[in-house]
């Protein structure tokens, strides 16, 4: 079974605890990475966190959240190892996991809303990587670009 290490700012807080729940009512295990609340915070220091889990592989996938999850994304994607998507559809989520082997998700929780949200989790988590041939040499030459 997957495990997940979560991480959002304040904008992203509130629907981290939809998605907390959609694990647990599910059995996946997940780490938390912060933040705890709404009050107004930083997003690079809980998706460098949560990046920072899957990179070392403490946890198979990452899901980060803001209020747009554009700079929540940007930040995972900073760190070795990830490859982080922003998603607002299922499409995005399965095909990204298919195509990319993503590891991270990220989401805009004032972009989707919760029902929205928790399909694309589903989709992003319940999809495996392809592991076509064509795939597979795609995302090896983006692993070559860290080592730039």
């Amino acid at each position: 079974m997957v495990n997940v290490a979560l991480g959002s700012d304040h904008g992203g807080y509130r629907l981290k605890q939809e998605i907390i729940r959609y694990l647990e009512e599910r059995g996946i295990p997940y780490k938390d990475f912060g933040c705890g609340d709404t009050s107004s915070c930083d997003y690079p220091e809980f998706g460098a966190a949560a990046a920072k889990a899957v990179a070392s592989g403490e946890y198979e996938k990452g899901i980060v959240i803001c209020t747009t999850g554009i700079g929540i994304s940007i930040t995972a994607n900073k760190v070795k190892g990830i490859r982080c998507a922003l998603c607002s559809d299922t499409v995005s989520a399965r095909l990204t996991r298919e195509h990319n082997d993503a590891n991270m998700l990220a989401l805009g929780a004032g972009i989707v809303g919760t029902n929205l949200a928790l399909s694309i989790v589903e989709a992003f988590l319940g999809t495996d990587f392809s592991g076509e041939e064509k795939h597979r040499r795609r995302v090896e030459k983006i692993k070559l670009l860290e080592e730039d």
